[in-house]
C-alpha cells in the first residue's frame, strides 16, 4: 500500500506528483476524519487554510478548500503566513483543525500539505493512518455529501496575521532597540511578516529575500543558504542575522562574525539562558539524533540533561508535551519553545534568541562559543523510496558502518537514515576533524552507491 504521509505531511512536485485531485481528496478525506475527532457542536466547524509563496499554492489551495467545503467544514482563508502561525491560530480561534500548503525548504517545484488539530499539533500517526485509508480506497468513496445548507462556508481571514504577529512580540519582556540585525525571508511565507514584525520590536534591521515571485522560494537565500545572509550581516556591519525556511518553521543564525549559528547553538544558547532563569523544566534539552555531539557534550557540562528523539519536529513536540519539557529542536532550526507555541517557529525563535543577546549583554558569537561543535559530513544519495529501505537493511552496507564506528573507537558518530521528505538516504558523520569526518562519510556513501548501482 503506498504510504502518502511523510514525517511532514504529504509532499511532492505539484501539479504532477501533488495534484489538485490529491489536493481536493485531502480536503475530503482529512476534513471528514478530522470531524470524527470534533468535540464542538458547530453545525460547521472552522478548519484554517494557510500557504506559502510558491505559484502552486494557489492551484492546491482551491482544491483543497473545495475538498472540506464539501463534507461541511466553514473554511478561513489565511492566505500567505506561516505553518507556525496556522498552528497558533488553529489552536487559539476554537477551530476544528489547520492546514498549511507548503513544502517548507524545498525548491519552488515542489509541495506540501500538512495537517494540525484542534490543539495546534501536528496530527498523530493514528489520524494519518485514517486519512490514509480513505485515499487507498477513494474509488468508494461513500462520504456524505451535502448540498445547500449543509455544506461548508468560506471566507478570507487576513485578520488572522495581525493576531500573530501580537502574540509574537508578547513573546518577550522588552523590544530591542540597540540591535542591528540583518533578516532573510527566503523569499517565502515570512516575507510579508518581517518589516512589521520587526520595525514593531524596534530592532534596527535590513532584509533580503523578501521579494517573493512564486518561484524563487528558498532560491539562494533562507536557512538553508545562509552564507547570503553571512554576507549581509558582515557588509551591514549588523550585530547578528537571522533566515528563515520557506515556511519560517525553521530558524537559522549568523554571528556579527558572519558564522553560522545552528539550532544546535540555538537552544544551547536558550536553554542555558532559560535555566537560569528557572524556566528549563526539569533541567532538559529534546534534540534529535541529528544534533551534534559537541552540543550533546556542551549540555551535560553546563548540568543540563538532553533527551534525544527520532528525526521530526513531530517527534521533539510529542516528547515535550509528553513529560512537560519547556525547549526542544532540531539542529536545522527547528525550535519548539513549548511555553508559547506546539511546534518550531522561526520567527518566535529569532525573537528569543535576540532577547538573550541584549539581556546578557553579549555578542552572539560569544554565546555559541561555549559550544565546540565536531566537524561533520551530511551526504545525500539519491534512491528511490524502497532503495531506502533496502539500502539500511543491506547487510553489507551494516557491515562498513560497524568497520567504520571501530575504527573511531568512540570518538565520532555515524547516523544513516532514509529522508522523511524526499527520495534520499542522508549519510551523517562526525568526526575529529574535517578529513577523518569526510573519509568515513565517503566509504559508507561508496559501499550504499555500489551495491544499488547509484
Amino acid at each position: 500500500m503506498r504510504k502518502y504521509f511523510g514525517t511532514d505531511g504529504v509532499r511532492g512536485l505539484a501539479n504532477r506528483e501533488l495534484t489538485p485531485e490529491m489536493a481536493f481528496k485531502l480536503g475530503r478525506f482529512g476534513g471528514y476524519v478530522l470531524l470524527q475527532h470534533n468535540t464542538t457542536d458547530e453545525e460547521h466547524p472552522k478548519c484554517l487554510v494557510g500557504r506559502d509563496t510558491r505559484i502552486s499554492g494557489e492551484l492546491l489551495g482551491h482544491a483543497l478548500i473545495a475538498g472540506l467545503l464539501s463534507v461541511g467544514i466553514e473554511v478561513l482563508d489565511l492566505g500567505i503566513i506561516t505553518t507556525p502561525a496556522v498552528a497558533y491560530l488553529t489552536q487559539h480561534t476554537g477551530a476544528v483543525a489547520g492546514v498549511m500548503i507548503s513544502a517548507s525548504h524545498n525548491p519552488a517545484p515542489d509541495n506540501g500539505i500538512k495537517f494540525f488539530g484542534s490543539n495546534g499539533v501536528k496530527l498523530s500517526d493514528e489520524q494519518e493512518e485514517e486519512i490514509e485509508q480513505y485515499l487507498t480506497q477513494d474509488a468508494a468513496d461513500d462520504l456524505p455529501r451535502p448540498s445547500a445548507e449543509g455544506l461548508g462556508h468560506y471566507n478570507a481571514y487576513p485578520e488572522g496575521v495581525a493576531k500573530y504577529l501580537e502574540f509574537l512580540q508578547e513573546t518577550i519582556p522588552d523590544d530591542l532597540s540597540g540591535l542591528k540585525i540583518c533578516v532573510d525571508g527566503a523569499n517565502g511565507s515570512a516575507s510579508p511578516l518581517v518589516n512589521r514584525l520587526f520595525s514593531d520590536v524596534s530592532a534596527d534591521f535590513d532584509t533580503l529575500g523578501t521579494t517573493p515571485n512564486g518561484l524563487n522560494i528558498n532560491d539562494g537565500v533562507g536557512s538553508t543558504h545562509p552564507e547570503t545572509l553571512a554576507h549581509a550581516v558582515i557588509e551591514q556591519n549588523a550585530m547578528a542575522g537571522v533566515a528563515f525556511d520557506g515556511d519560517a518553521d525553521r530558524c537559522i543564525a549568523v554571528d556579527e562574525k558572519g558564522r553560522v549559528i545552528d539550532g544546535d547553538h540555538i537552544m544551547y544558547i536558550c536553554g542555558k539562558y532559560l535555566d537560569k532563569k528557572g524556566k528549563l523544566n526539569d533541567h532538559t534539552i529534546v534534540s534529535t539524533v541529528m544534533s551534534n555531539l559537541g552540543f550533546h557534550k556542551t549540555v551535560k557540562a553546563a548540568d543540563m540533561k538532553d533527551v534525544v528523539t527520532k528525526v521530526g519536529d513531530r517527534y521533539v513536540s510529542e516528547e515535550m508535551r509528553k513529560h512537560d519539557y519547556s525547549l526542544g529542536g532540531e539542529q536545522s532550526g527547528h525550535i519548539i519553545f513549548r511555553e508559547f507555541a506546539t511546534t518550531g517557529d522561526g520567527l518566535l525563535t529569532a525573537l528569543q534568541l535576540l532577547n538573550v543577546m541584549k539581556q546578557t549583554g553579549q555578542p552572539l558569537s560569544e554565546l555559541a562559543d561555549e559550544v565546540t561543535i565536531y566537524p561533520q559530513i551530511l551526504i545525500n544519495i539519491d534512491v528511490t523510496r524502497e532503495g531506502r529501505e533496502e539500502a539500511m537493511q543491506s547487510p553489507t552496507v551494516q557491515a562498513v558502518i560497524k568497520e567504520v564506528e571501530a575504527e573511531m573507537n568512540g570518538n565520532g558518530r555515524i547516523l544513516v537514515r532514509p529522508s522523511g521528505t524526499q527520495n534520499l538516504l542522508r549519510v551523517m558523520v562526525e568526526a575529529q576533524t574535517d578529513e577523518l569526518a569526510e573519509k568515513y562519510a565517503n566509504t559508507i556513501a561508496d559501499q550504499v552507491r555500489e551495491e544499488f548501482g547509484i
